[in-house]
């Protein structure tokens, strides 16, 4: 919930020449730290992440795509923590179209984050590629102030994002079977799939560099 200004009220005498003091407190701003997990990897693949509490889910779904490096080709939302937990909201493709099996579901670029997270703890799933089927877990780490102006940072990281398209989980778990030992334990040809991969390693991850090119 947005923070409420401080009433303040002058002194009963105060000399004419006396300057206004302005309180620290009402040039801050609040920021959640959220931590995204990738399901069902191991070692597990994880971003942590800050943005204002006044962001939407929308700006939320792009500081998960830039961080994990994917390039949000694909369907997507935001849903309650469980196998059946309902729709919290719905994003769109590139092409504008949008699908989530709860109709009610309200748009990403509506929604607030500081209308689901508002205490530690407080999660809910990321859903990316209805194909692949990416799941990720999203949770409150702490909610923060600062004087400091930013829309997002990433503060910490593990491993690198799978590649698009790879076939999920058991794909992606392929793709570091093939890099890391230079077999394919599906017996396909190994050198078209590192073609394929241009480069991708699952251990290829750099904060610092991910940071330059993540925080605004």
């Amino acid at each position: 919930q947005p923070m409420l200004k401080r009433s303040w009220q002058p002194p009963a005498q105060r000399p004419a020449t006396a300057k206004k003091t302005t309180s620290k407190k009402t040039s801050e701003r609040r920021y959640l730290e959220l931590e995204i997990t990738l399901r069902y990897t191991d070692p597990k693949v994880w971003r942590r992440v800050q943005l204002p509490e006044t962001a939407t889910f929308a700006a939320l779904h792009d500081a998960i795509q830039a961080s994990f490096g994917w390039e949000s080709c694909h369907l997507w939302e935001f849903r309650e923590t469980g196998r059946r937990g309902a729709a919290i909201c719905t994003g769109t493709d590139p092409f504008g179209y949008s699908y989530s099996l709860d109709d009610e579901a309200p748009s990403a670029s509506k929604l607030r984050l500081s209308a689901w997270f508002r205490a530690k703890g407080d999660k809910c799933d990321y859903i990316y590629d209805f194909g692949d089927g990416w799941e990720h877990r999203v949770r409150l780490r702490k909610i923060i102030t600062s004087e400091e102006r930013f829309k997002r940072r990433l503060i910490a990281g593990q491993l690198t994002g799978p590649p698009e398209d790879c076939g999920g989980t058991p794909g992606y778990e392929r793709c570091c079977e093939v890099v890391l030992s230079g077999e394919d334990p599906w017996g396909d040809d190994v050198e078209e799939l590192l073609e394929w991969l241009g480069g991708w390693r699952p251990d290829s991850f750099e904060l610092g560099e991910a940071q330059r090119r993540f925080d605004r």
